[in-house]
């Protein structure tokens, strides 16, 4: 018998979601405690040059959606918050209409409903609050974390079907470890009274299932080094998906997924899939439009590329009926300046070896080391 080759040891980045509520409600603590094995990302470095007294988040969207509520709640500060030209096209609108509801006082410098935005903080007052909830979780989160500092009770409604409900708890856990607290009412009600945050003990940021999802694609048995099971991180739920999809291998069944709750795995999973010739329909799929790019026409653009022709049967939904064309000659994957296109293409390496990325250095958003990393999957391969 043929011994089985070592399991690569993939060493992680910190998770870049938990470290940007780490700063912000850290932020806001009267006695901060020390945060330990913070993200050193770009979107991380983004968030912390703003707390600095910075103004520019580049291309960080978590960093200008928790900025802005931070900011705005922070009486005596003001500023001009700015971020690059894509950043200048995501729509902030909802969480811009929900902290004026409390008092804020902010005005776009630009085109009505995105960034620049100029804020004056203050003390914002507490109250019930109808906010959209299908976008983006970003928003709610932001506004849960500066709750405890209104001069009044927070309730929230989040209006419409929940997107990212896993990264609204990562929130309110991570707001119970400073002590404060956010109840459900109900299935679309929370309820944040007014509470100071304060926590002694160092918080550790534990290391990023985002990023384990590109590597479990390309070795189903790679090990993460302190990565966590069960994990606050939605993401986790990556190893029951490619379980989905192992689960079909050699069959012509439709897998059948919903990113409403991790709509950061898309990306991973339509390549997951189609590497394994596995005909799908991913549903789930609205900020998909907002990200760094507009991640389903990107997606549709660059799996083209590989003779994988997607199809949009319906809004925010990607199907393939797993029909293989000729790739073409010569592949250069596209990123389109978002980190999620280059690592979730990376995978196509183990099988089209000569495929090059048109900017693979975008990965330092989220994971700088990251094909270094990927790296020893390909040389267990060789």
């Amino acid at each position: 018998m043929t011994p089985s080759r070592p399991s690569v040891s993939i060493s992680l980045p910190p998770s870049k979601s938990i470290s940007a509520r780490a700063l912000i409600i850290n932020a806001l603590a009267a006695t901060p405690c020390p945060l330990q094995n913070l993200s050193a990302c770009d979107d991380t470095r983004a968030l912390q040059s703003v707390l600095a007294g910075g103004s520019d988040v580049g291309a960080a969207g978590t960093a200008m959606r928790f900025a802005t509520a931070l900011l705005a709640a922070t009486p005596g500060c003001e500023r001009t918050l700015t971020g690059s030209p894509r950043m200048l096209q995501r729509p902030i609108a909802p969480l811009v209409d929900s902290l004026r509801a409390l008092g804020a006082d902010i005005e776009y410098v630009g085109q009505e409903g995105y960034p620049p935005l100029h804020i004056r903080g203050r003390q914002l007052h507490g109250g019930a609050l109808s906010v959209p909830a299908s976008v983006s979780s970003q928003y709610v989160s932001a506004l849960m974390m500066i709750a405890p500092t209104l001069s009044g009770a927070l309730t929230l409604r989040l209006e419409g079907p929940v997107a990212s409900r896993p990264y609204i708890e990562m929130t309110r856990a991570m707001m119970q470890e400073w002590g404060a607290e956010a109840a459900w009412q109900d299935d679309h009600t929370l309820y944040i009274n007014t509470h100071t945050y304060a926590r002694e003990a160092p918080y550790v940021i534990e290391p990023d299932w985002s990023a384990a999802s590109y590597f479990l694609v390309a070795d189903r048995f790679a090990q993460f080094p302190g990565l966590q099971q069960p994990s606050i991180q939605g993401d986790s739920i990556i190893v029951s998906l490619l379980q989905q999809l192992d689960a079909l291998a050699g069959t012509t069944e439709t897998l059948h997924l919903d990113f409403s709750s991790c709509p950061d795995l898309a990306q991973t999973m339509v390549v997951a899939a189609c590497l394994a010739g596995q005909p799908f329909r991913f549903t789930g799929l609205e900020s998909l439009r907002i990200k760094e790019t507009d991640r389903i026409a990107a997606l549709t653009a660059e799996c083209a590329k590989f003779g994988w022709r997607l199809s949009e049967p319906a809004p925010a939904t990607l199907a393939w009926d797993g029909v293989c064309l000729p790739a073409a000659e010569d592949i250069v994957v596209s990123t389109y300046a978002d980190h999620r296109m280059a690592m979730a293409f990376a995978p196509c390496l183990l099988r089209y070896p000569s495929v090059t990325f048109d900017h693979p250095e975008v990965v330092s958003k989220s994971f700088p080391s990251y094909w270094t990393e990927f790296q020893k999957i390909i040389s267990k391969r060789s």
